[in-house]
């Protein structure tokens, strides 16, 4: 299934940076003409053996880092990759872009997110409006965005909500904190409810005699991509007047999210999981009231040298995203506000590949159905787990099987208990990738219904 083109395609783009290095070591104005010439000439050999479709060794970009070509050569159905597949226009933001403090260039307020050229201070204000809040910053991957509210708003011995089905890094954050967790039950449904927030809440004041200083619930949790009562939550932590931090990780940049609608103080994104950024990026944003604490200014003056940083925030350790992942961010960001409005769509995608799927006998869904998420997680025990026990691959056929089929990114070896996600996949690739799992189940006599 590998097409050949693709490598004799990073072949030439690497030729072509080579060709942009001669111009970055030159004194300017004075590059070497003889060097551009046979650079020039490399490109135009390379593009005829591309256009003839051959072929191309090329492994490696250098010593022992292969290449990357899993989102060209294959459709991709990694769990947690999808919706940070960068645009076409970060693509190409990041050939100029790269340089470590490439965004720095004009910075002329030593503050991120008041530069204006590339305009990034308009890119925060924007990605406010994006999740119906007063104000945003772009953070190093959600888990930071976590742990800028947990430091602000929690003292040593403080509770956090967090839910059962609740990331690693929502714990982390409370514990670098002093905080201590409490967990909201998601049931026999593996859905977190309002109800049961209420229900935790009196459960800690009744054996604590303290209230909850902060919940964190998310939109989609990470194992089974189901949806969570998040304005029912909203509405709850209202009445109690506890703070609500909304973990849209699985869900800003991929479903339309308005914070305030939802109920929440705070609204966390992650760049490199739903905006099509480049990790480790995310967003972090508040209301009003909130503000002037989690993006506090630095309060601190060296003893000795008198030093002060009035215009750095505190919690952000100043300055967050430069070069690659903030300039992807914004790249993406115009892309990204217009896929959001296409998430039934997607949503639709996925109802019909899960309806294919469990077609194939023993196939079951362990997410809620129908699906309100691309990220699904399935069981195949009675199914490709049956062939994978006297397979002599093992559990690995499966894997073989699929990357025979142009396929890739589910747990390899796993035939029990996995997950998959479809986000972005055009209609000829999800019917395609269905039929390839009914495909498989042919070859093996597994019944179909």
């Amino acid at each position: 299934m590998v097409e050949p083109r693709v490598r004799k395609l990073y072949e030439a783009m690497f030729a072509l940076e080579d060709l942009r290095e001669v111009f970055r070591e030159a004194v300017p104005g004075s590059a070497n003409e003889e060097e551009i010439a046979a650079c020039i000439a490399r490109v135009e050999r390379i593009l005829k053996e591309l256009k003839e479709s051959k072929s191309s060794s090329l492994k490696y970009i250098t010593d022992r880092i292969e290449l990357r070509t899993r989102e060209e050569e294959y459709i991709n159905i990694n769990p947690i990759q999808p919706g940070g597949r960068l645009t076409l226009e970060a693509r190409k933001a990041l050939i100029a872009y790269g340089d470590g403090y490439s965004v720095c260039d004009w910075c002329r307020d030593l503050r991120l997110d008041r530069i204006k050229r590339p305009p990034v201070d308009e890119f925060h204000e924007e990605l406010a409006e994006f999740v119906g809040m007063d104000e945003a910053r772009v953070v190093p991957g959600a888990r930071r965005g976590f742990q800028a509210v947990t430091s602000s708003l929690l003292d040593k011995g403080d509770i956090a909500l967090i839910s059962d089905l609740g990331h690693y890094t929502e714990y982390l954050a409370v514990e670098i904190a002093g905080g201590v967790v409490r967990e909201i039950p998601s049931g026999d449904s593996k859905i977190v409810t309002g109800d049961a927030v209420a229900d935790t809440i009196e459960r800690v004041r009744a054996t604590t005699g303290k209230k909850p200083k902060l919940i964190i619930v998310e939109h989609f949790d990470y194992s089974y991509g189901n949806e969570h009562d998040v304005r029912g939550i909203g509405k709850i932590a209202k009445e109690y007047e506890i703070p609500f931090l909304y973990n849209g990780a699985y869900s800003v940049g991929m479903v339309p999210v308005n914070g305030k609608d939802i109920g929440a103080d705070f609204v966390v994104g992650s760049g490199h999981k739903g905006m099509a950024a480049v990790a480790p990026s995310g967003i972090l944003a508040t209301t009003d009231e909130w503000a002037p604490l989690v993006f506090r200014r630095s309060e601190v003056t060296g003893d000795i040298s008198g030093k002060r940083f009035e215009h750095k925030e505190t919690e952000l350790l100043g300055c967050t995203l430069m070069g690659a992942t903030i300039i992807s961010l914004m790249a993406s960001f115009p892309r990204v506000k217009e896929r959001v409005k296409h998430w039934s769509g997607e949503v639709q995608k996925s109802n019909y590949f899960i309806r294919e799927f469990i077609r194939i006998a023993g196939n079951e869904i362990v997410s809620e159905y129908p699906r309100k998420h691309t990220l699904s997680r399935v069981d195949t025990r009675n199914s490709f787990d049956k062939i994978a026990r006297t397979h002599k691959r093992r559990g690995f056929f499966l894997s073989d099987e699929l990357k025979r089929r142009g396929i890739i990114g589910e747990f390899a070896g796993s035939t029990r208990i996995w997950k998959l996600n479809t986000y972005g996949l055009s209609w000829d690739r999800i019917r395609y990738l269905a039929d390839a799992f009914v495909d498989i189940a042919r070859k093996y006599e597994l019944p179909i219904n």
